[in-house]
């Protein structure tokens, strides 16, 4: 997944789906890199896309359900493989191991509370809460805990627009053979990933019967540490995602108890993706 600074670099293992991609002066060897390339950023990208592809994004409406009741359900936030182009570091010479699962599956709950009828119509505070235990799954270990606090406005409460506020942050943890070995068949060497993401969001919906469409605009910063267990080095992350991120998405009353979600979300630059949740209201 991220990049390690050794001196022998002829030594490093390059994925054979890359072989061809990372020889770029034809000579049969991988490297060197093309103009533009940056090491630094190379890392810096790698470190702030897996914390993006773990943020607590709505996945609901404004009001994600009516005051005093609850969900509880999975949401499946699918992570985008990534090319060659992103995968090869120290010069185009080795590929680590970003591709290691295509979606990261997360229980979730959560609570509105009851209504409140203002003059800017009706109000309803709410919170979620997402947990991932600590089992291994596609050669990783994950752990995954994210809250959401937010206050959705409904100016007609029989249906049309809503509008609210959101925040959300998450925390992270992936132990797992992350940088690749330099030899291929070398003992495995379990790394271990940081990831934290805390952000704001501004959010409008238009309530058709069953149906919500909705987007939200906001802002989200990463954190990350990373260290690789071959060496004992701590990878740093120079320029951490600090920036908008934005979702569209729908959500869909199926039933009296089921509720579903779909959305597309964005954080220009870095990720491009979509996310899934199916809900049991009670």
């Amino acid at each position: 997944m991220f990049m390690i600074l050794f001196s022998s670099l002829s030594l490093a293992y390059v994925d054979e789906a890359c072989r061809q991609f990372a020889d770029t002066d034809g000579d049969g060897a991988p490297g060197p890199a093309p103009e533009g390339y940056s090491e630094q950023g190379q890392q810096d990208f790698l470190l702030n896309f897996f914390s993006l592809a773990t943020t607590f994004s709505p996945l609901h409406a404004p009001i994600p359900q009516a005051g005093g009741t609850g969900t509880a359900g999975l949401e499946v936030a699918i992570i985008p493989p990534l090319p060659c182009s992103r995968r090869l570091v120290l010069d185009y010479t080795k590929t680590e191991d970003t591709n290691k699962t295509p979606a990261a599956p997360r229980p979730r709950v959560s609570f509105s509370m009851p209504k409140r009828d203002t003059a800017i119509g009706t109000v309803v505070p709410y919170g979620s809460f997402g947990y991932v235990p600590p089992i291994t799954f596609a050669g990783t270990r994950n752990v995954i805990v994210s809250v959401e606090a937010g206050v959705g406005i409904s100016p007609n409460e029989g249906g049309g627009i809503q509008y609210g506020m959101r925040y959300h942050a998450t925390l992270m943890k992936t132990v797992a053979e992350i940088a690749t070995p330099f030899n291929e068949g070398d003992p495995e060497a379990l790394d271990f990933y940081v990831g934290s993401t805390f952000g704001l969001d501004a959010m409008v919906g238009y309530r058709m019967n069953k149906w919500i469409p909705y987007a939200a605009f906001g802002f989200t910063d990463v954190s990350t540490f990373f260290y690789i267990d071959d060496d004992g080095i701590v990878i740093n992350n120079e320029n951490p995602y600090a920036g908008s991120v934005i979702s569209a998405g729908t959500q869909y009353r199926i039933s009296e108890h089921l509720q579903s979600a779909a959305e597309l979300y964005v954080a220009p630059g870095h990720i491009f993706t979509g996310r899934l949740r199916l809900s049991y209201l009670f």
